[in-house]
């Protein structure tokens, strides 16, 4: 369950490594709480360092320190139950940004995802992700 000022690791190649939750994008079924699957808008806490060298690339860093952006909520430390029974629960809490169309930022994902992503309509994340849980 991620709220108002929960962290979050940014699992893609967008240039973000840490981010910090200012609102929960949802139908205010759950009193701002936001868990798998959910649409968050974030600010950018921590960033890669901006190399002389990659000016060139355009889409090498994507964002910068202070940026406001949406973002998607892949990995919870809370424990979800699934249909069948079991818990599912991860080590981290895990985004990965997006932008104003709800396209992703980054062209690669670097981590676990939770299958349950693909249930809620972010299939494309869960094909780019390595492993699915």
């Amino acid at each position: 369950m991620i709220g108002l000022k929960g962290t979050l690791n940014v699992i893609d190649n967008s240039g973000a490594l840490l981010v910090e939750c200012v609102n929960v994008l949802k139908n205010k079924v759950n009193n701002g709480w936001g868990s798998v699957g959910d649409e968050i808008i974030c600010v950018v806490k921590h960033a890669r360092p901006i190399s002389s060298g990659a000016q060139t690339v355009s889409n090498v860093l994507k964002v910068r320190r202070g940026d406001v952006r949406r973002a998607v909520i892949v990995r919870c430390k809370k424990p979800v139950r699934r249909p069948d029974g079991r818990w599912v629960r991860f080590d981290d809490n895990a985004a990965v940004l997006l932008n104003n169309k709800r396209e992703m930022l980054g062209s690669r994902i670097g981590g676990v995802v939770s299958a349950d992503l693909r249930m809620k309509g972010w299939g494309k994340i869960v094909s780019l992700a390595p492993k699915v849980v």
